[in-house]
């Protein structure tokens, strides 16, 4: 079920009014890559930067779903686990040579889940870092009063700040945007971060969720060869 977040447009005005004060929270460190603490019942513990960023407010670098490194160009013809041979109506893959849910699409696996080994925020940052679940996202979602801001801290770059119902400690997600083949108009518009789990009716797709100024919505899913960002969890 789709779970959106949305703020009235009026209200919005008041809260971006001048620079954010409310810092990035900072709980500890895994393999040298800061977290923050929110408490959460999983015990899940959130990276305070996107993979590829040094800060907060660095958009990091673009992964698509289940590759582990950066690219600049994204599309299917260049997405690792299809082999382009077959498209349907659409030009979209039915030769998926993993995660793959129906036969209509390649052979079917039934994995629904990133194996570690495709995992880039494993692959990237190592340790017990890994990209989060989607029902992870949606706990994210839920532990959180999240606001907009277009310069937090004072940097210029625009998000949402969540702020934890539990322990009121701080993360916040820029919007970095997305990528695929010419398109990067969200980039610096909306922020789109993956999950590890694949969309299990249709398999070309994955789950993400999206951070944007009119709210966040949670749930829904997008082709598994778009660059986006990712936002690593650890225990």
């Amino acid at each position: 079920m789709k779970n959106t977040i949305l703020y009235p447009i009026i209200a919005l005005g008041l809260m971006v009014c001048g620079a954010e004060c409310s810092a990035q929270t900072v709980s500890g460190k895994v393999k040298g890559h800061a977290y923050v603490d929110l408490g959460l019942k999983s015990g899940v513990k959130w990276a305070t930067c996107n993979i590829g960023a040094k800060k907060p407010t660095e958009y990091g670098d673009y992964f698509a779903w289940g590759e582990t490194k950066e690219k600049k160009d994204f599309s299917w013809k260049n997405y690792k686990w299809c082999d382009n041979k077959k498209v349907d109506s659409n030009k979209y893959p039915q030769d998926f040579t993993k995660y793959c849910v129906e036969d209509k699409h390649g052979k079917v696996d039934d994995v629904k889940i990133l194996d570690s080994k495709d995992d880039a925020a494993t692959a990237q940052w190592g340790g017990s870092w890994r990209t989060p679940t989607n029902d992870e996202l949606g706990e994210l979602l839920d532990i959180c009063n999240w606001k907009w801001t277009n310069n937090f801290n004072g940097s210029g770059v625009a998000g949402q700040i969540g702020t934890s119902k539990r322990n009121g400690n701080k993360i916040f997600f820029p919007v970095a945007g997305y990528q695929f083949e010419s398109d990067d108009s969200t980039i610096g518009k909306s922020g789109y971060y993956w999950s590890s789990t694949l969309y299990d009716r249709y398999s070309p797709c994955a789950y993400y969720i999206e951070f944007g100024e009119g709210g966040i919505e949670w749930d829904y899913y997008t082709f598994r060869s778009r660059g986006l960002s990712i936002r690593a969890v650890t225990k």
